[in-house]
């Protein structure tokens, strides 16, 4: 009888400790999950910024109307030494490009790195870089279209991004597009009001906005720059696909589970779209609302955010709160 109490007083406490064990995991989770991003400083009139390029080549003539209007900013500009550099379509070699964003990341003097170009290349470069510094002191990393990769890369370390306009695009950009980035920048809060679209999705969410191009989300799923979609917002947006494209990586994301536990949905601009010879007989924006309509989360089409004139700032890994209505739809960055 002493002998099968004793047993049976081990395995309670056996059971016990496993069950402490398992809801301890159970918190760290849960606590690891709903993490608080890392905020970069925001800028301060006299703070300097960096311009370099990831990815295609540019050289400093186009950056000048960036230049101009970030001095009148209050900021001062550095370029990088990847500016007018050459490598076939590239900014100069892989090394480079990783060797001018890493110098940048590292020097305490430049407060924010504003991508010059898109284009591709920047995969190329990311797995080069030692985020190490970085880490410890976080900057405002800007940009879009190829950028999606270091956005992505920098939103699982836990630090938050500005999906926004590059140098080359200052320019041509819509004064809506330059003021929301320069609100971005220095702290002052963003929020969007947006027509009513037909295909939206009506409800209200909130979650950690991720994304970027569609193109570039696509490319790296598997790596380690791929993001975890659960419980987040996404936004995607694309350039000069072919339409069956865009339904092929819709498809994938869709079969992979990426659009399962997502709060919600944000659809910028799908821009100069290809067809074949036999048309799709789709557009961009009805092939993705095919394979969302299903769902039962708040989807927004027509944001203005991409390769558009006016391309909004985007605070990626920023809480945000969408409301989508008969009336409109807003996004509001918490």
């Amino acid at each position: 009888m002493y002998t099968f109490v004793m047993l049976e007083s081990r395995a309670m406490k056996k059971n016990k400790s496993l069950l402490i064990l398992v809801v301890g995991l159970f918190m760290v989770h849960n606590l690891y999950s709903q993490r608080k991003m890392i905020t970069p400083e925001f800028l301060q009139k006299g703070d300097t910024i960096g311009i370099l390029a990831t990815a295609r080549k540019i050289d400093e003539t186009a950056l000048k109307p960036a230049i101009k209007i970030l001095e009148y900013w209050g900021l001062h500009v550095v370029l990088g030494k990847t500016i007018g550099k050459e490598d076939h379509q590239l900014a100069g070699p892989d090394w480079l490009r990783a060797e001018d964003f890493q110098q940048m990341m590292d020097n305490p003097k430049i407060k924010a790195i504003l991508g010059a170009k898109g284009g591709y290349g920047t995969v190329r470069m990311v797995d080069r870089i030692d985020f190490s510094r970085f880490k410890q002191k976080p900057k405002w990393v800007i940009g879009f279209s190829d950028m999606t990769v270091l956005h992505s890369h920098i939103n699982q370390m836990g630090i938050e991004t500005l999906h926004a306009i590059m140098a080359q695009s200052f320019e041509k950009a819509s004064p809506e597009a330059l003021e929301s980035l320069r609100k971005g920048l220095f702290g002052e809060p963003l929020k969007y009001k947006i027509p009513a679209h037909p295909f939206n999705h009506k409800g209200s969410a909130k979650g950690e906005l991720v994304g970027g191009n569609l193109s570039v989300i696509y490319s790296i799923i598997g790596s380690k720059s791929a993001l975890d979609y659960k419980g987040k917002i996404l936004f995607i947006e694309d350039l000069d696909e072919y339409l069956y494209h865009i339904d092929r990586m819709m498809m994938n994301l869709k079969r992979n589970g990426y659009f399962d536990g997502l709060k919600a949905v944000i659809v910028g601009g799908m821009t100069s779209m290809n067809d074949n010879e036999i048309p799709w007989g789709k557009d961009a924006l009805e092939i993705i609302q095919d394979v969302l309509k299903d769902t039962k989360i708040p989807v927004i089409y027509n944001f203005p955010a991409g390769h558009i004139k006016d391309n909004r700032a985007l605070i990626l890994g920023k809480t945000v709160q969408v409301n989508a209505t008969d009336s409109g739809a807003e996004v509001t960055f918490m």
